[in-house]
């Protein structure tokens, strides 16, 4: 059995991690809904911006544009990894890292290349220690990302699929679903895919095979020509918000559970502690009695 000091010990040192997680768990939730915010902010933004792709898509009829290329033969895929730069998150970035490993089996299995792109240390040490080939990483910005990181990322994959480095473009991140749940997502970036956009125009309401009766300055293709990139940005700053916010929402969670966790440990370290007090007592009222029986 330990002893009394060590008891001692060992619930201090456990009741100073308790005060570390709820500290954290209440950072956490302080991120967690200014991250929301910044999400439902971002959102109807996203979804105008399909919206408005679709009706000069459709205006500009059949149109071939980089960005709009489905290559008959893909024999390079592109993986966005979006992860954290900090662990302490429970299962948040190694069900992404998991599921873009995945893919990567899936895409050697049918003879295809990948390439990799990653945001966040844990991405980026994962990805050096296996030494895979990676394009391009950032770090120091999946807390509070902005809208220039997601166009440094948007720029970099969009150049290597127009300059045929990479065929096809995916995107591996964690959807923000509410604080207890997050949900690995996949998603098909380049290339920019026809039936996305009709499917954004009949959620508009409008028919299918019907042409808005809008007059273009420019022309509808060279509008699109530079609305597609755009998109691309759009599509990157949403998948980085949705994983800022994941993170917080995970990490929120994971300190809660090694709150609750600590504080059992603590009562259970109380109770062996009294006990072992209790115990000391006894063998010194003991040794007393076997003294005084010893001098009488």
């Amino acid at each position: 059995m330990a002893s009394t000091q060590d008891l001692k010990r060992r619930l201090r040192s456990i009741t100073n991690t308790r005060k570390v997680t709820k500290a954290m768990e209440l950072v956490a939730s302080a991120r967690l809904r200014r991250s929301q915010m910044r999400i439902e902010a971002m959102r109807p933004y996203a979804d105008r911006m399909l919206e408005l792709m679709a009706g000069v898509s459709k205006a500009a009829g059949a149109v071939r544009l980089p960005l709009l290329e489905r290559r008959d033969t893909v024999q390079k895929v592109g993986i966005v990894a979006v992860t954290a730069d900090r662990g302490l998150a429970g299962g948040f970035n190694a069900q992404v890292i998991r599921r873009s490993l995945a893919l990567q089996r899936e895409a050697q299995a049918a003879g295809q290349e990948v390439v990799w792109f990653s945001t966040g240390r844990k991405a980026a040490s994962t990805l050096r220690f296996r030494r895979l080939n990676v394009a391009q990483s950032w770090i120091g910005f999946s807390e509070r990302p902005a809208y220039s990181d997601a166009q440094a990322l948007a720029h970099a994959v969009a150049d290597a699929f127009v300059n045929g480095d990479v065929d096809r473009v995916l995107v591996v991140y964690n959807a923000f679903v509410s604080a207890l749940t997050q949900k690995v997502t996949v998603r098909e970036l380049l290339p920019i895919s026809p039936e996305l956009l009709e499917g954004a125009g009949e959620e508009a309401g409008e028919e299918p095979g019907h042409t808005p009766d809008f007059i273009y300055e420019p022309e509808p293709e060279e509008i699109l020509a530079r609305l597609l990139p755009v998109y691309v940005e759009t599509e990157l700053y949403r998948a980085l918000l949705e994983s800022a916010a994941s993170e917080q929402g995970a990490r929120m969670t994971a300190m809660r559970n090694a709150s609750k966790a600590a504080g059992e440990l603590i009562d259970n370290l109380t109770l062996a502690m009294n006990r072992a007090r209790q115990a000391e007592i006894t063998q010194e009222i003991l040794e007393v009695v076997a003294g005084a029986d010893a001098l009488a």
